[in-house]
């Protein structure tokens, strides 16, 4: 079911992609919960292998209730189609890939998740894709890295753990240019930032994180704008411009035409999901879809509540320094409010006077807040990075990164800000001295 006419998110989260089973009549999307689909004659099943005609193959490749997420989820970014997949990091890989052979290379913002920086740093070097880090201060940087080979660029849009918003707009507008096109990782700004209507031409998630919202499902999607044109690039994009021996030397941009705009989606699925697998179960599509239902809910009161912990940790004695984007100011605050809409979001990173040992005090202390390494469940959640989610990098890499050795970061969840503020208040009383309370009285 398309939803042409519905532009709040509020309204596309629960509906789109989906009215009721023609069967049944359920309002609930049906769990699919099946390996294989029965075709109704040979010539069904030829047409469908040989992409004449869409439909059910797999569940590897595709299946019904993983199918609703995708419409869902493209319709929520403003995207022609997307791709669900097993993790966030699966999202990420196969964004990559699905346009780099040996010898390419893409160039990535510095300002990254620990898993992804590992990732583009040194899992990629074994396939033979070299990964260009570049400082998003200055977009120019972008282009200055690019060359013939250069297949990409990725960023954050809120960049995890360092918090100052991407140029979304100016880069993307360097790199139609010259014919790169720009990923966007925008897990941390759903509902918040539509990086496509800014020139993005890819956009993914990490599900598990704000959109499915509660901590139970792993999973990852990536959408396709549709509006890149791979071919006025051709021999800058041959995975999607040059005939495929692994499907009888198909031309995905020509192939798909009468289908609309999505070679570079429909290459993903029938190419690298085909061939590496990482699928979403069915499961815990129906449960990521759960939590997208009630996400610009959700995304509210995160953000509410961000603003309320940001405010009252900038002014407790025991807190050194507060990184969210509401207390930035110059550029940084510039692209925040440019970009976020709704919102400056709910992850913040936190310096406390005391250092280390003081954040972990800190950590230990914390009786509601979880500490986890996940970010955008409902509830609150606390974590020392430099030991824990960027472990992987050296010092160097994570100064880049933004993480230093005394950095706590926080998500804020949708508990009630009262005992949120508690929470962190005696926590820092335990950590470095008195209570915010006690320093007032």
């Amino acid at each position: 079911m398309s939803a042409p006419n519905w532009t709040n998110p509020e309204t596309i989260a629960l509906h789109a992609g989906w009215r009721a089973d023609p069967t049944t009549g359920s309002v609930a999307v049906p769990i699919h919960q099946t390996t294989s689909f029965q075709f109704q004659d040979t010539g069904h099943a030829a047409r469908l292998f040989g992409l004449a005609e869409m439909g059910n193959i797999y569940t590897r490749i595709m299946n019904p209730t993983v199918d609703v997420l995708e419409k869902r989820v493209a319709a929520m970014e403003g995207g022609v189609a997307s791709l669900a997949l097993g993790s966030g990091q699966a999202a990420t890989s196969f964004a990559v890939l699905n346009l780099c052979e040996a010898g390419d290379n893409i160039v990535s913002s510095t300002d990254l998740y620990g898993g992804t920086w590992n990732l583009f740093a040194n899992t990629l070097k074994q396939f033979g894709i070299e990964v260009r880090f570049v400082d998003p201060a200055d977009p120019e940087n972008f282009a200055k890295a690019t060359d013939a080979r250069t297949r990409c660029w990725y960023a954050e849009t809120l960049p995890n753990p360092k918090l100052q918003v991407f140029p979304i707009a100016e880069v993307a507008a360097l790199g139609r240019k010259i014919g790169v096109p720009l990923i966007m990782d925008n897990t941390a700004a759903p509902v918040l930032c539509k990086p496509l209507q800014h020139g993005a031409a890819i956009v993914m998630h990490s599900t598990t994180k704000w959109i499915g919202g509660h901590g139970t499902s792993i999973g990852g999607i990536v959408v396709d704008g549709g509006n890149f044109d791979w071919e006025a690039h051709a021999e800058r994009f041959p995975t999607l411009n040059k005939p495929d021996p692994s499907y009888h030397g198909a031309v995905w941009t020509q192939a798909v035409k009468p289908l609309g705009p999505i070679a570079y989606i429909i290459r993903m699925r029938v190419i690298l999901l085909r061939d590496l697998g990482a699928p979403l179960a069915p499961m815990n599509a129906f449960l990521t879809l759960q939590g997208l239902e009630t996400l610009p809910l959700r995304i509210e009161r995160h953000c509410s509540n961000a603003l309320r912990v940001a405010a009252f940790l900038a002014q407790h004695p025991a807190v050194e320094k507060v990184i969210h984007p509401s207390l930035m100011d110059g550029e940084a605050k510039r692209r925040a409010d440019a970009y976020l809409k709704g919102g400056y979001g709910s992850l913040m990173g936190i310096e406390l006077k005391g250092g280390k040992e003081a954040g972990q005090r800190f950590i230990e202390a914390l009786k509601m807040f979880y500490h986890v390494a996940n970010i955008g469940d409902a509830r609150s959640l606390a974590i020392h990075p430099a030991t824990t989610t960027h472990s992987q990098l050296d010092e160097q890499e994570q100064a880049a990164s933004g993480v230093t050795p005394g950095y706590i970061r926080l998500s804020i969840g949708i508990e009630h800000i009262d005992d949120i503020l508690a929470d962190l208040d005696q926590a820092l009383a335990a950590a470095t001295g008195p209570s915010l309370k006690a320093a007032a009285e």
